[in-house]
């Protein structure tokens, strides 16, 4: 017995197959002692957390939401005496470029009216200076997307401004702004 335990702790256990050994041994027994003491579990749960049932993020009978809808956008709906949603687009653009020498406050006063108090916050404290064109390229381009959302696309000397417009109280108002450098 002796000679048995000095084989194993001088030759077995200083190896590199035996360390492996005494890892894997320690491995599968903090295995099975976490089994034992977690209990019985139910044989259909595994390492897997999918749910039972498809996840629905869209109400499936809201209509067509797919990209090749089968019906045209409806027309952006305009009260009488209300500026069109191209209207709000290109006076927007001309305070959006501004003009040499503007300040900031003078810059933002002229969006504030044309644009959602959302976008207003976001264009907080940004210098006029960085708007990245001087002028209007060419005329817009129209996506109506719902009768309270509409899509403009406008060509400007060094790229493309695109805006998001929604029907609000007071008018149609722009939502977003993005920016294409072409």
């Amino acid at each position: 017995m002796r000679r048995a335990l000095e084989f194993l702790f001088t030759r077995v256990l200083r190896s590199r197959m035996g360390v492996a050994l005494v890892i894997a041994v320690l491995v599968f027994g903090v295995l099975g002692a976490a089994r034992l003491v977690s209990g019985p579990g139910d044989p259909a749960d595994g390492l897997s957390s999918r749910p039972d049932r498809p996840i629905t993020t869209v109400d499936p009978t809201a209509g067509d939401d797919g990209v090749n809808a089968t019906e045209a956008p409806q027309s952006p709906v305009t009260r009488p005496g209300d500026r069109t949603p191209e209207q709000t687009a290109d006076r927007f653009t001309v305070a959006w470029l501004g003009r040499p020498g503007m300040t900031a406050e003078q810059w933002q006063a002229g969006l504030r009216p044309l644009s959602t108090a959302a976008l207003t916050e976001k264009l907080a404290g940004v210098d006029p200076g960085g708007v990245p064109a001087e002028e209007v390229a060419g005329p817009p381009s129209v996506r109506a997307r719902t009768e309270t959302f509409v899509e403009v696309l406008l060509p400007l000397d060094t790229g493309r401004l695109r805006l998001e417009l929604v029907a609000a109280d007071d008018g149609w108002l722009v939502d977003v702004v993005d920016w294409e450098r072409q």
